[in-house]
């Protein structure tokens, strides 16, 4: 997740520093080793130094001077680390090698110890992001299948719609080869989210073949009036989503950009191929399209629009009455800034609550201060010591002492702590790596330490959640706004209107903010990157719905009054809706359902629950909205040509 801060990020600059000045990052990774006695822990400590990839190893001789009897060391600082024949070192890991390094580690130290730590969190993360997004899509390709299916009076038309996708998923995936990297997230989310959003195309695109197919006998002609009558709908559904994802390519955290560039690129390329790649194929098969013709396999509902027109007013009456509570509950949510606990059902999860129960929490906080005044690093360190969330400071003047020259205890000792320019001094922190104590805690010791110092650097785990913190929470309302202008510009574009991409928006962010509201009623934390990513993939993909119900509506209040105009367009309009909605959200509740990471499975969940909230919206209040709205929506509408005669 560091890798995605931006360049001029605190924690960023000072990581920098300390590679270069110390060539080690901050030891996050810890072992806990059972039954060791104290020389035995010696001897482990050197075979896990040894490891290739593994650094700055830290135990209790570099705290206290085991020279002399334990019982004359200061107790809580000896518990830190040693403690019923408990051992318990922390370290780093060489920043890229986090899996390999990880697996050797779980070679040395076999079932009866346990491992935790950023770098294990990542290394599960990497082998985990492939794997369930395979998994996903083995559960998932089925139930879209089984929907298109159902959906259709073919047996031939899924393959086509999931052929057409699918080339275009499988380019767009391979296409990042030219990046040289993309995140977890993206590697998990961006196929099947492209595959769930881009269909739509597909489905418009055949559907109005079929049509016309039954107005002329030339299938050519057909394809070509197909394409001619569904590009408009088609352009501004990729529009939106594309202008929607392209929002995300702006966040200065750059998860946003990795993930928008991949899903900008992919809604690309799905709208090539089923505009170039589909009709071609579908005229090489249209035969076999005929051959495999079946009975609809759902049953027709009758009379859909006439029910849910007569629901407008209490639908208005109750959406008035929640939305000023979701917006309010949605800006209130409590956040998750990283990736969050690993489950406890896992070895990772297991590892970290056994050494919690017999060590407690520890977040270490590094400190890089400018070298050479002894004094002013002995009364920081006595500072630090006295906050109540610090359980030890490792440094130069608390372990080897501020009377004895460097010089004295050699190269190999003193480089653990000083530089040519600087001072590094360890913080073992009993705080959670996140949360209103942490973030307060480093607030606190750069307080401190700017008392003694014009020039202060802080990393450690915490200290980049921090800055994730801080970055995001400024990308939020500047990338929702470009998100929301940009789709709107593509809605005048396209409807030629003042009113319509107000009401859409409206209803489409109605069901956002009630979808963001639901952790805060329910006491749930959320993933921040979950939270940011999905208010604007869910106002980007599902607004799709809105255009179409609304393009189809135009056309039919040019023939008839609003309310005839309205029950027609839902009786045709609401089975496609539902259909790109039930896909969607299945996306999402799959990738809820599969993933361990908790911010794929973030996004999932609210990305499943968004998308069936955006389809009751469409159904439900953009209908009344129209109604209501009727007359302004024609005055404020370009040649909007509405009938005038009143039944």
């Amino acid at each position: 997740m560091k890798d995605y801060l931006p360049e001029e990020a605190p924690s960023t600059e000072a990581l920098a520093i300390m590679g270069r000045e110390f060539g080690g990052s901050v030891p996050t990774n810890r072992i806990m080793m059972n039954d060791l006695t104290i020389q035995e822990a010696l001897a482990f400590k050197e075979e896990l130094a040894a490891v290739d990839g593994v650094s700055d190893v830290t135990w209790l001789d570099d705290a206290v001077d085991l020279s002399k009897p334990l019982e004359m060391a200061n107790e809580d600082t000896v518990d830190n680390y040693y403690k019923d024949g408990r051992a318990l070192f922390t370290f780093s890991i060489q920043e890229g090698e986090e899996v390999a390094v990880t697996d050797r580690l779980y070679e040395l130290i076999g079932e009866d110890s346990a491992l935790a730590g950023e770098a294990l969190d990542t290394a599960t993360q990497q082998k985990m992001a492939g794997q369930e997004s395979m998994y996903a899509a083995a559960l998932l390709v089925p139930i879209i299948i089984l929907i298109l299916v159902l959906s259709t009076t073919s047996w031939l038309e899924p393959a086509l719609f999931l052929t057409a996708i699918g080339v275009s998923v499988l380019i767009n995936m391979g296409t990042n080869i030219f990046f040289g990297e993309v995140s977890f997230v993206t590697q998990s989310v961006a196929p099947i989210l492209q595959l769930a959003v881009s269909l739509d195309y597909a489905i418009f695109l055949l559907h109005s073949f079929s049509d016309f197919r039954k107005k002329t006998a030339d299938p050519q002609e057909a394809m070509q009036l197909a394409m001619k009558k569904s590009f408009p709908a088609i352009t501004a559904s990729a529009s939106t989503t594309f202008f929607g994802f392209i929002a995300l390519s702006f966040m200065d955290f750059e998860i946003g950009a990795d993930l928008g560039i991949t899903l900008v690129k992919g809604i690309f390329l799905s709208f090539v191929s089923v505009m170039v790649f589909l009709p071609a194929l579908t005229l090489l098969v249209y035969k076999w399209i005929d051959k495999t013709q079946h009975r609809p396999l759902l049953p027709a509902v009758p009379n859909k629009g006439r029910i849910l027109t007569k629901l407008r007013i209490p639908v208005l009456i109750l959406v008035a009455l929640i939305v000023v509570p979701a917006f309010l509950a949605q800006s209130e949510t409590s956040f998750i800034y990283g990736i969050g606990d690993q489950p406890e059902n896992t070895r990772a999860g297991s590892d970290i609550a056994e050494i919690r129960e017999h060590f407690g929490k520890s977040t270490p906080i590094v400190v890089l201060v400018p070298r050479g005044d002894v004094a002013s690093e002995e009364a920081l360190v006595q500072e630090f010591r006295a906050l109540p969330a610090v359980s030890d400071v490792v440094s130069y003047v608390s372990t080897v002492g501020a009377a004895i020259p460097p010089e004295v205890v050699g190269e190999e000792v003193a480089e653990q702590f000083y530089s040519d320019d600087y001072s590094r001094l360890i913080l073992q922190t009993n705080t959670e790596t996140e949360g209103d104590e942490a973030f307060r805690l480093i607030g606190e010791v750069r307080a401190i330490a700017a008392g003694y110092y014009d020039e202060v650097h802080t990393l450690g785990e915490s200290v980049t959640l921090y800055d994730i913190k801080n970055t995001v929470q400024e990308d939020n309302t500047f990338v929702n706004m470009l998100t929301l202008v940009t789709i709107a510009f593509v809605l005048i574009v396209t409807f030629r209107s003042v009113t319509i991409p107000l009401i859409l928006l409206l209803t489409i962010q109605t069901s956002v903010w009630i979808n963001l509201s639901v952790p805060y009623f329910t006491d749930a934390s959320l993933v921040y990157v979950g939270y940011l990513l999905v208010s604007i993939i869910q106002l980007a993909a599902t607004v799709d719905y809105a255009i179409l119900l609304t393009d189809t509506y135009r056309e039919y209040r040019q023939e008839m009054p609003a309310l005839a105009a309205m029950k027609r367009t839902l009786d045709e309009k609401i089975f496609s809706i539902g259909i790109s909605a039930a896909i969607l959200s299945s996306v999402g509740f799959i990738l809820w359902i599969t993933s361990t990471n908790p911010i794929v499975s973030s996004i999932g969940l609210l990305l499943g629950r968004g998308a069936l909230l955006a389809f009751l919206m469409v159904i439900l209040l953009l209908p009344a909205l129209f109604l209501v709205f009727d007359k302004v929506v024609g005055k404020t509408t370009w040649k909007a040509n509405f009938y005038k005669k009143e039944n």
